[in-house]
């Protein structure tokens, strides 16, 4: 797939997510009223992040992708803290910052070819940012089930933990495995040479041989 195969791609995403959710919302007020977008500063925070990101597809810019997503993050938040009133969740919002950066990684490595890598950081950094935001969250204001079941983000902590260290030793010993020497094969025996026979005379030249024969005769 080209670069030019790639940003259309995800050019085409962003416009049917877009649409879908139009559409969905016209046939079903109670979705659009979900969420009412207003004209706020906040909202316009958003959009430079989006006009980053649809810079970097047609500039064919991966690394932009990186800088959108933090960008209309941090819109996201100041937006929903425009409309709730609660300026000190900053507090605990901050946490979600590694998710966003996951996120632009993720876009970046979609126009890059590189779709399993970027789901591998998209997924190991959203899971920093829920850990994060849960322990930050539970002590500095978050909401009241972070208070209660923030216990539960330390034991998905060691699990994976755990189960990383596992792994990185499985792989190590398979790669000690296929990387060791192979044993050397044991010399052949020499070969002893074989005793000469005692009876054995060297030949004699043809010149010696005819003058026997005259002497003989």
């Amino acid at each position: 797939m080209t670069t030019q195969q790639r940003s259309n791609l995800v050019v085409g995403l962003l416009l049917l997510l877009v649409g879908g959710w139009f559409l969905a919302g016209q046939f079903y007020p109670e979705l659009a009223n979900l969420i009412q977008i207003e004209t706020t500063w906040p909202v316009w925070v958003i959009s430079v992040g989006l006009v980053f990101l649809i810079l970097s597809v047609i500039a064919s810019a991966p690394g932009l992708a990186v800088p959108a997503a933090i960008i209309s993050g941090v819109g996201a938040i100041l937006y929903w803290q425009e409309q709730s009133g609660d300026f000190g969740s900053w507090a605990y919002a901050w946490t979600l910052m590694p998710g966003f950066v996951g996120v632009g990684i993720f876009l970046s490595s979609i126009m890059e070819g590189r779709l399993a890598y970027g789901l591998r950081e998209l997924l190991r950094l959203a899971l920093t940012s829920a850990i994060l935001f849960g322990i930050f969250g539970a002590f500095l204001g978050g909401p009241a089930y972070l208070q209660t079941y923030w216990p539960i983000l330390l034991i998905v902590v060691g699990v994976w933990l755990m189960g990383r260290g596992m792994l990185s030793n499985r792989r190590s010993r398979s790669t000690m495995e296929r990387t060791e020497p192979p044993t050397p094969a044991e010399p052949a025996p020499a070969m002893e040479p074989e005793p000469m026979d005692a009876t054995w005379e060297p030949a004699m030249p043809e010149d010696e041989q005819d003058e026997e024969d005259d002497e003989d005769a």
